[in-house]
């Protein structure tokens, strides 16, 4: 989002990410923009029936794995075609017998949910920083644990398998920070590269004002982001 950008109603950031097959924006809609992602997702349409068919024969090489390439935006079109099956089938049982072949129940669930993720995140997933076997991981989680799952991953590169250890101990009733605690990431921690002038001004602020560079960043990050 560009400063000083609002977002909508609609924004998938600004709604609750807890459901499943629920995201407001179009099914297959572009995950990120073009000149990003170097190609658009496919779009289906879960109420026109060609398109349906083409997302039943989507998910389905996507289960056996002939559909393409192993590229992480190939994945986010499976994740897509997955959503739509599951709104134009009306649940995941019809999709997978719909989709047949390999594609069972739980694999279109936990792609559909991969769909379902902010986009904020799923940016990420499409530029290769974010594997989508550990996005699946990060969708079983809801609300602001998400988010935070996906930025640990960002500034500390959790395995897949802390991820899913992660997101097994928030689902158990742990926060982030707490289900962290196996591994050496301290969340919130992230290292910044700033101007030279910009630098010298933060370290003058902070010795200004008798604290540390970090409160002053926080600070004024969180008046800008509140504006």
């Amino acid at each position: 989002m560009n400063p000083g950008e609002k977002r909508s109603a609609s924004d998938p950031d600004e709604q609750s990410p807890a459901g499943t097959a629920s995201r407001e924006s179009p099914v297959g809609e572009p995950v990120i923009r073009r000149n990003v992602a170097g190609e658009e997702a496919a779009r289906f349409d879960p109420s026109d029936p060609e398109s349906l068919a083409e997302a039943a024969d989507v998910v389905r090489r996507f289960a056996e794995n002939t559909a393409g390439g192993t590229d992480n935006v190939y994945m986010l079109r499976g994740a897509a075609a997955c959503a739509a099956l599951v709104r134009g089938e009306g649940s995941y049982k019809d999709a997978a017998k719909r989709a047949g072949g390999e594609a069972t129940v739980s694999f279109i669930r936990k792609w559909a949910r991969v769909h379902d993720l902010p986009r904020s995140v799923r940016q990420y997933v499409a530029l290769g920083q974010i594997a989508p076997t550990a996005a699946k991981h990060i969708a079983r989680v809801a609300g602001e644990a998400r988010f935070l799952l996906a930025w640990a991953v960002l500034d500390h590169g959790l395995t897949v398998r802390e991820v899913r250890a992660t997101a097994s101990r928030v689902n158990d009733g742990a926060s982030v920070e707490e289900a962290l605690g196996d591994t050496d990431v301290e969340l919130g921690r992230v290292e910044l590269s700033l101007p030279t002038d910009v630098y010298h001004r933060l370290r003058r602020r902070a010795a200004l004002d008798e604290t540390g560079p970090a409160d002053v960043v926080a600070d004024a990050l969180a008046a800008y982001l509140d504006e």
